[in-house]
């Protein structure tokens, strides 16, 4: 007969391990650093570029601190050294900079991006650094939507930046934070203050929520919810920019997804190829059809004049092909040679629309190089991130992760941002550009390595071998 015991031979049941409270706080650090980086135009806009840029300085020192004193598991010569080299000649530039004030000020907000980008992908595994990553997009995409819904209702007409309701009309609505057109079917701008920076985001929050559903994350409603809230400010915002990215990023999935169903060695090979056929028809069509494709999307021919900048930066560029004029990213509308060097709207360009000619402009061929080797090899990486099954033994069938597909993707909408817009040389575009692709040098595999067990170890969670 079965004989009961009071001393089992297992152990008692105990309480799954908890995060701790340090951890909690680190984290919601990260999640403030990549909001500051994805609304950071927001910032100047509410407070002041002196003010965002006492914040921006003093968060970078935040971090450090913490660096020192977390000091989690990194291997310091898998950093993404090509990013880095542009960083250095950039600041080698101040040297012989046409405007070495600017080249300052603006180096040092793109070496705080750098540092930034740096120590949240150190400080986070990949299934937290989506889920951060998700977490700052839901304030942005809250607070834009609030700030919209803010204006309509309660101001009831167009405020300017720092909450100034203006006395009269202005000259140009582009001088505006918020045109109040939430209710009447214009273009909305969100906490940004610019419909061009909110579509973007708003694809990239799609994309983020989507990859959390798809990985299994919890409370799949309200990410429903969350993706149909930002799926609506893409569409307000009406960004032909951000619908050729959506564009792209639909077309490296699916191209992602093919590879993946490839059992044998060179089956891929006829993917890249109608890969590569569908990309060059496109372009052709793109050029043949430019004209009614515009019209359809709300945009000139010569997409909104950016056509008579380009023309003017690539004159100006041509002047000092090597080196370049000096870094600049932004453009400084105080600093006497971008003070009124090209109008568009009634105001200062503080852009060359086109990342690859204001990197001629200030960093010359050399500079071009830089960047161009930057980005080849970040989507490189990214992509094979994205398409190679996860394999570090003899085992070949272990199941792909949703969250490889972050990279790859984003890549997608920062290459076609790049040709009509500066913006993935700073704030978000180039904090995920150094983040994404340190991390993959980092932790090739998801949730395997010492930078990813180290971390699981702090959270209070046991290690145990990935399957």
């Amino acid at each position: 007969m079965a004989i009961h015991t009071k001393h089992p031979a297992s152990a008692p049941p105990v309480a799954p391990p908890r995060e701790k409270t340090r951890h909690h706080l680190l984290r919601g650090w990260c999640i403030l650093v990549l909001f500051m980086a994805l609304a950071g135009v927001a910032l100047i806009n509410a407070f002041g570029a002196e003010t965002t840029a006492a914040i921006t300085i003093a968060s970078a020192g935040v971090s450090i601190i913490l660096w020192v004193l977390v000091r989690p598991a990194y291997q310091w010569r898998r950093l993404p050294w090509y990013a880095l080299g542009y960083v250095g000649w950039a600041t080698l530039s101040i040297a012989w900079s046409a405007w070495p004030g600017a080249s300052a000020t603006t180096w040092l907000l793109l070496a705080i991006t750098t540092l930034q980008a740096l120590f949240v992908g150190a400080m986070l595994t990949w299934r937290e650094l989506v889920r951060a990553i998700a977490s700052a997009l839901k304030w942005v995409i809250a607070l834009s939507l609030a700030f919209e819904l803010w204006v309509s209702i309660f101001i009831g007409g167009p405020i300017l930046p720092r909450f100034v309701i203006p006395t009269e009309p202005a000259d140009d609505p582009i001088v505006y934070w918020s045109r109040d057109n939430l209710f009447d079917g214009g273009r909305i701008q969100g906490i940004m203050g610019n419909a061009n920076l909110l579509g973007p985001v708003a694809l990239l929050a799609i994309i983020v929520f989507a990859i959390r559903l798809a990985s299994g994350a919890p409370r799949k409603v309200v990410l429903w919810i969350w993706i149909g809230v930002s799926a609506y400010l893409f569409v307000r915002a009406s960004s032909a920019t951000a619908y050729v990215a959506a564009a792209a990023v639909a077309l490296v999935l699916a191209t992602v997804l093919l590879m993946r169903t490839a059992k044998r060695p060179g089956e891929r090979t006829k993917y890249y190829l109608a890969y590569a056929a569908i990309g060059l028809g496109s372009a052709i069509a793109l050029l043949l059809l430019r004209d009614p494709i515009f019209e359809a999307l709300g945009r000139s021919s010569d997409l909104t004049g950016r056509e008579a900048i380009w023309q003017a930066v690539a004159e100006r560029a041509a002047e000092r092909p090597f080196a370049g004029w000096g870094f600049a990213t932004p453009w400084i509308p105080s600093e006497p040679a971008f003070d009124g060097w090209i109008i568009d709207h009634g105001q200062t360009v503080m852009q060359a629309h086109n990342m690859w000619l204001d990197v001629y402009l200030q960093l010359g061929i050399v500079g071009v190089v830089l960047i161009a080797i930057t980005f080849f090899a970040f989507v490189w990486r990214s992509w094979f991130f994205a398409i190679d099954r996860p394999r570090w033994d003899l085992r070949a069938d272990r199941p792909y992760s949703p969250l490889s597909l972050l990279p790859t993707l984003v890549g997608a909408i920062l290459l076609v941002q790049g040709l009509a817009e500066s913006t993935p040389l700073l704030l978000w575009g180039w904090m995920f550009l150094v983040m994404l692709g340190a991390k993959i040098k980092q932790a090739p595999h998801i949730g395997v390595g010492p930078a990813e067990q180290t971390l699981a170890i702090e959270r209070g969670e046991p290690t145990k071998r990935v399957p």
